[in-house]
This record gives structure tokens, C-alpha cells and sequence, in this order.
């Protein structure tokens, strides 16, 4: 152990000289009123006050007062305290959990310890031996202070006290605690050499775990193998390799802790629940529920019981997944082995449900949870509540909230911020105030999370004064705004056109030291107002950018120029490009394929192709993006043979052709009167197992009945389980209307009545494709049935539809006399001439 000394004395001092007289200076003002100058009564017995104060220590009613008092007597008697009593009621004391009466026994200790050491009598009735320099180490780790742990080694090699192996591990910890952990590995290899003070499983488990903390799983891999060699001073334990284990996992090292894994068994040491948890949780994380699933049969069949983390972390997998009926499955094996799911378990289970807007069935875990004995807990509110409110489902969510009180639970801040976001998030204010009331008269003060809630709701509704307003009551109640705060305020006001404020905002969070904006921030606004055909408004905020002393980078660029492309002013366009160029920035692939595509959605077909050679004398490469837009615009303008001829040059300049430009051409051919060529194409990808999506599918269904292949349509809708593919609302629309075409008017209903069940809610254009169809054929009463399911908010009718009314039903109508057969509510057009 000498060669411990002469390696750390130098560092002990160092921390010694710099902590310790800081903490002295601070306890001393604070003890000096708790020290009694009374004599102590001749009856005080150290022994028994000792373990009468150990006793209270363990049932969580000392103070810190009653600590202090107690060694107020022992530092004014003359009779050395029995060191076991002291040493156990200190370890006591740093080992017990916060309480009522003391909220930090570690810190206690110390303050204590640094008594005994500094007073007069101290060193004489209590002197600290090699057990109590142990526990006041470790007691510096707990109170998150191991430098200062250090320096209390430093002083205890100063006494002369031998060390021991015990002391020894404390200090790996200590330097373990303190990220010193090179220093804790040189010391575990080289210097625990002294008598006493050999390495064993428990100095080498500490470095390890430290390591694999760091991230550094690798060099504890390195560190465990140098343990395993023979002649070691101690063998690799099952502590060891789940330590190192778990360190992989949590770096995403699945293949080498897995090795691990086995090598350990070859190893002949014998696995145990934490180590089978460690992986199986893992695998969960990762998604990898089959591989979890396998481990879990084989630690069953090793004789491993799994507990309640075990099932837990397989239940959570399955329903991040959305595996329900898996997830349930477990639960029941759960049960079934007598562990019961506890109240985390359950609450885990219903949070995926919800995230997954399933929140009818978490409802219904939640209000049986108290028949399977456990009382659901504010959590289990909270996430309920989420649920309804992400759902929009305010009802149950107001009923859920208003029976908390009555069962108990206390809604804190976390449950009415709930409440408020979700109103606010509907722009449903009035209701997001109420609540906002009642939290106040409940005595919970409004947070920063509040604010940003109600804040950013009316930013996005344009009521920027009521949004300031929000935000100087907020500061004025001592609630500072954050990051969140302030770019919602900053987006509202470039939104709505007040850049001179919105400027203001941003030097206003630069001034208070939080990070202003980014580029990534104004460039989603600038893409935004583009896509609303705001190009003006999007320029004015790159120019703000470049005025707050951001550089625009690529990405904004390429927004801009797009923005001028949708509006079609392809000479702006193209300014932005040059001012790209003036900024230092070279155009990309994104940049020249935004402007082709421009050209080809205004049908300057040819203006498009010369920019893509262009692209080509610039050493810019056309991804396959790039190919794809000049196809599309080639076939959108009715240029087949340049389609084709573009496509054979994508395929040997090597750029990769997606299903997506398969679709392109599928569709262009369609377009083109070409179905003929587009079947055969079909067939030859086909042939070649090219992984179709519905989209591809959708067109090919609309091509054979476009020839009159009803029947081969219809087979290729069949078939879209077995295919792996699920129909969509562009599937049944394209079956519907086809079918209506050729008058199957009985199984369009059919096929409609399968949309409704499968979940696919039909589009406004759907419901007006299938009405005008159905009068077109003088099928009224058909018409009228889908006219029923107009309620003018999802699904309103067209302005062509309302045409086909009025010229069919109006005074001089073709079907003026059926008009009794409509819906009462469009009985209207009667009379109209």
C-alpha cells in the first residue's frame, strides 16, 4: 500500500488544500451555535446513546439538530467512545435514505466527521479509525463530493493508520466517482500490490462499471480479459460480464456483447436474471423482438426464472411495436408465473397504447387496474389524460380529470399543463383559460411550460398582442422564457409580417445568453410561407437572416429558389442562384434539380432539358431525383420517346432506378395511350421480384381497366394481402370509380361499405366523383345516399357537382320530377329554373 502513497499523495494534497478548509469555514459558523458549553450529565452513557441514535437513524426520525446535540455531549466527556459505536452509527447514517427528518445523511456525516477532527476532544474520546475514514469516503461519493474523498485518503495516510483492501476499493471509487478513471485502472493494475491490499472481484468490478459508464466498454472488455488470464489475483465474476455486457448495449454493440455473452458461458460462469435482463432490454430498445424473444425461452430452459423487469422489458417492446396481442400474451405468461404486473408495468403498457392512439384501451387497463390491486397513481392519470387530449377526445379527458380529486389524487402542475396544451393546441383558448384558473385557485403557480403553451397557440392564430401580453405576465410573475418561448413569439411575428419585432425578439434572447435561433429555424419558416405561395414574405426572412449575422447555407437557398419556382417567376429564381453563388456557395444537385423542376411544372420542357445538361458541364451528378422530374415533365408533356430515351440513359450513367421511378414511367405510359407497353413493363419487373408498393399497384389496377382487363384488376386488388401490401384510400377510389364506369353500381357499394370497415376515410373528391357518376347514370337514389354523407366540413360538395344538380333538377331538369328521391336538404333546387 506504500506505493499507493507515493503515487497520490501529491494529488490528495492538491484536493485537500482546495476543499477542505472551504467546507471547514462553512460548518463552522453553522456548528459553533449547536455546540454546547454544559458539562455532560454523569449518566450519559456514549454506548447506549450511540445505538439509541442508530435506531432512529434506521426508522428515518433523526435530525440533523438531534445529530449535532448528540455529539455536543460526546466531545465535552472524557471517555473514549467505543469506536464500533460510533463507526455503525455513522455508516448508519450515510447508508439511510432521505427522510422527513434528514434529507442528506451522507452530507451529515461529513459535516460530523469533520467535528470530531477539528475540536480539541475529538481526536481524544472519538478517534477516526481505518473503519470510519471508510465510511466518510464512501459517504463522499454518495454526497456527489469524491475529490473531497480524496483528500480524506490524503489525511489518512498522514495518521499512520494501516490501510486495507476495504479502504483500498473505497478509493477506486472515489477516483471512479470523480471521472479519474485512467487513475483508478493504473491504480487497480499497479499499485494494489501492498499486503492486505490485493485486487479482488469487487476493486475490478468498480473500474469496470466506471469505464463502461464512460462509454468505454472496449477497455473494459481489454481490463476483464487481463482478470481472466490464469495466475490472476482474481477471476472475472457474473458481475463482471454483465457489467461489460451492458456497457455494449448501451454503446449499440449488440454483436460484440452477445459475443460476450457466450464466451462467458464457455467460460463456466453461469449467467443470472441481471445479465439475461441486461440483453433482453436491449433487444427490446433495439426493436429485435424475436432475437429477445429467444433469449427469453433460453434463460427459462437454463433454469433462470425471469422476474418483473424481465416481463416488463418484453412488454414494453412489443408495445412500442404496436404488437398488442404479443404484448397481452406476455402480461398473462407474466401473471401466470405468479408476477403480477406491478403499477410501472401497467402504466408502461397503457403510455404505448396511447402514443399509438389506442388511449379507448388503455382506459379500459385503467379503470380495471384497481380490480387487479393496484390503485392507479398520478402517473397512470397523467398518461391517460395525454392520451385524450392527443386524441382530441376533451370529453372523457374533462371527466377524467374532474373524478381525480374524488379518488384521491392530486393534480399537480405536469396534469394541468395537459389540459392547457391540449386545448391550446386547438386554438380552443376560452377553455384553455378555465383551466388555467382553476390551477391557479388550486395554488399552483403557472411554469415556463404553461406559458409557452398558451403563447405559442396564439402566435399560431395570428394574436400576436395577446401573445406579448402572455409573455410580459409571465416575466412579471418571476417566470423567465426559454428558448421555446421566444421562438414561438419570433415565428408568430415573422409569420404574420412584423420583422422589426421579430428582429428585436432575437437580439432580446441574445442579450440574456440563450441561443438564438438557427438556420434549420428560419429555414422551416421560409419553407412554409413558399408552400403557401408567400414567396416575398419567405424572402424577407432570409434577408432577416443574413441581418441578425446568419449565414444562409444551402438548404435556405434551395427553399427560396423552390418558393419562386411554385409561384412560377423563374427569372427571381434564378437570381437567388446567382446570389448563392456571390455568397461563397456552390450550387448543388438540390439547388439545379429545384430549378429543372421548376421549368417542368411551368412546361418549359426544353428550357428544363438544357439545364440538366447543364448540370452535367458543371460536374454535378443527377441523382435520381433529377431523372425522376425530368421523366415526369417528359411524360406530363406528352414526349414519350424522350421519356424512354431518358430513362436508358439514367440506367447507364449507373444512377440507381427507385420503385418511384418505376411508377413514373408506369404511369406516363398510361397516360400516353401506351397501356399495352406499361403491362408488359409490369410483368417484366415482375419477373425480376421488384418490390412493388401499393402506389405502383394502384396504377396498374387503373391500367388493366382502362384496356377492359376487368377481371385481371380485380385479381391484382385480391391479391394485395398475399403481396404485403394493404389498400388505400387511392386504392378503393380507383376500384370505385372504375366500377361505376362499367355500371357495377352493386359491387361499388360493396367496396365502399370495405373502405368504411377497413378504416379509410374517403376524400371530399371521392364522395363528388361518385355522386356525379351516379346521377350521370340516372341512379338518383344511389346518388343520394353518398350526398347524405355531405357534412360540409370534411366533405363538402364541388362547385361542378352543385352545377350537375342544378342543370338535372332545376325547372326544366332531366330528373325535375325525382327530385323528392334526394336528401331533404338538397330538395332545395325544386323550382329553380
Amino acid at each position: 500500500m506504500s506505493s499507493i502513497r507515493l503515487r497520490l499523495r501529491i494529488r490528495i494534497r492538491r484536493h485537500h488544500s482546495s476543499t477542505t478548509p472551504m467546507s471547514l469555514v462553512s460548518l463552522r459558523g453553522r456548528l459553533s451555535s449547536s455546540t454546547s458549553t454544559s458539562p455532560p450529565s454523569s449518566s450519559w452513557s456514549p454506548h447506549a446513546a450511540f445505538a439509541a441514535a442508530t435506531e432512529r437513524v434506521r426508522a428515518g426520525t433523526l435530525s440533523p439538530q438531534d445529530a449535532h446535540r448528540l455529539f455536543d455531549e460526546l466531545l465535552h466527556q472524557v471517555t473514549p467512545v467505543p469506536e464500533r459505536s460510533l463507526a455503525g452509527f455513522l455508516a448508519a447514517l450515510g447508508r439511510a435514505a432521505p427522510s422527513e427528518a434528514c434529507r442528506d445523511g451522507p452530507a451529515l456525516v461529513l459535516s460530523l466527521f469533520n467535528r470530531v477532527c477539528r475540536e480539541e476532544a475529538g481526536m481524544r474520546v472519538a478517534p477516526p479509525t481505518i473503519f470510519t475514514y471508510g465510511v466518510v469516503m464512501n459517504c463522499c461519493c454518495r454526497a456527489r463530493r469524491p475529490e473531497l474523498g480524496l483528500a480524506f485518503f490524503g489525511r489518512l495516510l498522514r495518521t499512520g493508520l494501516k490501510t486495507n483492501e476495504v479502504v483500498a476499493n473505497t478509493v477506486l471509487k472515489c477516483l471512479c466517482c470523480a471521472k479519474l478513471t485512467d487513475e483508478a485502472v493504473n491504480m487497480l493494475l499497479h499499485r494494489m500490490s501492498g499486503p492486505g491490499c490485493v485486487p479482488d472481484a469487487f476493486s475490478y468490478n468498480t473500474v469496470l462499471k466506471s469505464l463502461c459508464e464512460d462509454s468505454r466498454s472496449q477497455r473494459a472488455l481489454d481490463l476483464l480479459l487481463v482478470m481472466a488470464k490464469e495466475g490472476g489475483v482474481c477471476s472475472p465474476n457474473v458481475v463482471t460480464y454483465s457489467t461489460v455486457i451492458h456497457g455494449f448495449f448501451k454503446e449499440g454493440k449488440i454483436g460484440k456483447a452477445c459475443k460476450l455473452f457466450h464466451e462467458m458461458k464457455q467460460r463456466g460462469v453461469v449467467p443470472d436474471v441481471v445479465t439475461h435482463n441486461s440483453i433482453i432490454n436491449a433487444l427490446c430498445k433495439a426493436r429485435a423482438m424475436d432475437k429477445a424473444r429467444f433469449f427469453l425461452r433460453q434463460m427459462v430452459d437454463s433454469g433462470v426464472p425471469p422476474n418483473k423487469v424481465t416481463y416488463a422489458s418484453m412488454v414494453h417492446g412489443y408495445s412500442t411495436l404496436g404488437r398488442w396481442k404479443e404484448a397481452t400474451k406476455m402480461l398473462r405468461e407474466m401473471t401466470s408465473r405468479g408476477l403480477p404486473p406491478n403499477i410501472v408495468t401497467w402504466n408502461s403498457f397503457m403510455d404505448s397504447l396511447c402514443k399509438h392512439g389506442r388511449s379507448k384501451e388503455a382506459a379500459e387497463i385503467f379503470f380495471s387496474m384497481a380490480a387487479r390491486g393496484h390503485k392507479p397513481d398520478t402517473v397512470s392519470y397523467a398518461i391517460l389524460l395525454h392520451g385524450y387530449a392527443n386524441e382530441g377526445n376533451f370529453g372523457d379527458m374533462m371527466s377524467l380529470f374532474n373524478s381525480m380529486e374524488g379518488n384521491g389524487i392530486v393534480a399537480t402542475s405536469y396534469v394541468f399543463n395537459i389540459l392547457i396544451d391540449a386545448y391550446a393546441k386547438r386554438g380552443m383558448m376560452d377553455e384553455a383559460m378555465l383551466i388555467l384558473t382553476e390551477m391557479l385557485g388550486q395554488g399552483l403557480n403557472p411554469n415556463v411550460v404553461t406559458y409557452s403553451s398558451l403563447i405559442s397557440a396564439l402566435c399560431r392564430m395570428g394574436k400576436l398582442t395577446d401573445a406579448m401580453d402572455k409573455f410580459s405576465q409571465m416575466i412579471g410573475t418571476g417566470v423567465q422564457p426559454n428558448k421555446v418561448v421566444y421562438q414561438s413569439l419570433i415565428q408568430g411575428f415573422c409569420t404574420h409580417g412584423d420583422l422589426g419585432k421579430a428582429k428585436e425578439l432575437v437580439y432580446e434572447m441574445m442579450k440574456k445568453g440563450i441561443p438564438c435561433p438557427n438556420i434549420a429555424f428560419f429555414g422551416s419558416i421560409v419553407d412554409s410561407l413558399c408552400k403557401e405561395g408567400r414567396v416575398m414574405d419567405a424572402h424577407h426572412i432570409f434577408d432577416l437572416v443574413k441581418d441578425i449575422g446568419e449565414r444562409p447555407d444551402n438548404i435556405i437557398f434551395s427553399m427560396l429558389i423552390d418558393g419562386y419556382c411554385l409561384v412560377g417567376d423563374m427569372g427571381k429564381a434564378f437570381r437567388v442562384l446567382d446570389a448563392m453563388v456571390s455568397a461563397g456557395i456552390e450550387p448543388d444537385v438540390v439547388a439545379y434539380s429545384t430549378l429543372v423542376n421548376g421549368y417542368c411544372r411551368s412546361g418549359r420542357i426544353d428550357d428544363g432539358l438544357n439545364l440538366f445538361r447543364e448540370m452535367s458541364d458543371k460536374k454535378i451528378k443527377p441523382t435520381t431525383v433529377t431523372y425522376n422530374i425530368m421523366l415526369e415533365g417528359l411524360f406530363r408533356a406528352r414526349r414519350t420517346v424522350a421519356a424512354k430515351k431518358m430513362l436508358h440513359e439514367m440506367i447507364g450513367s449507373g444512377t440507381i432506378v427507385s420503385i418511384s421511378t418505376c411508377n413514373i414511367i408506369l404511369r406516363g405510359l398510361s397516360r400516353n395511350n401506351c397501356a399495352d407497353e406499361a403491362i408488359v413493363l409490369f410483368q417484366k419487373l415482375h419477373a425480376m421480384n421488384v418490390k412493388f408498393n401499393i402506389t405502383t399497384l394502384n396504377t396498374m389496377i387503373n391500367v388493366l381497366y382502362k384496356v377492359q382487363r376487368r377481371e385481371e384488376a380485380n385479381d391484382l386488388f385480391a391479391a394485395l394481402p398475399a403481396s404485403g401490401l394493404v389498400p388505400n384510400a387511392s386504392t378503393y377510389g380507383v376500384m370505385l370509380r372504375n366500377l361505376l364506369k362499367e355500371g357495377a353500381v352493386e359491387e361499388a357499394d360493396s367496396m365502399f361499405s370495405s373502405m368504411e370497415k377497413s378504416g379509410c376515410a374517403p376524400s371530399s373528391r371521392l364522395i363528388n366523383d361518385v355522386i356525379r357518376i351516379l346521377l350521370e347514370k340516372g341512379e338518383i337514389v344511389k346518388a343520394g345516399k353518398y350526398m347524405s354523407k355531405v357534412d360540409g366540413k370534411s366533405i363538402s360538395l364541388e362547385a361542378s357537382t352543385c352545377s350537375l344538380l342544378l342543370s338535372l333538377f332545376s325547372g326544366n331538369g332531366k330528373y325535375q320530377e325525382q327530385i323528392q328521391l334526394l336528401p331533404a336538404k338538397y330538395q332545395f333546387f325544386d323550382g329553380i329554373s
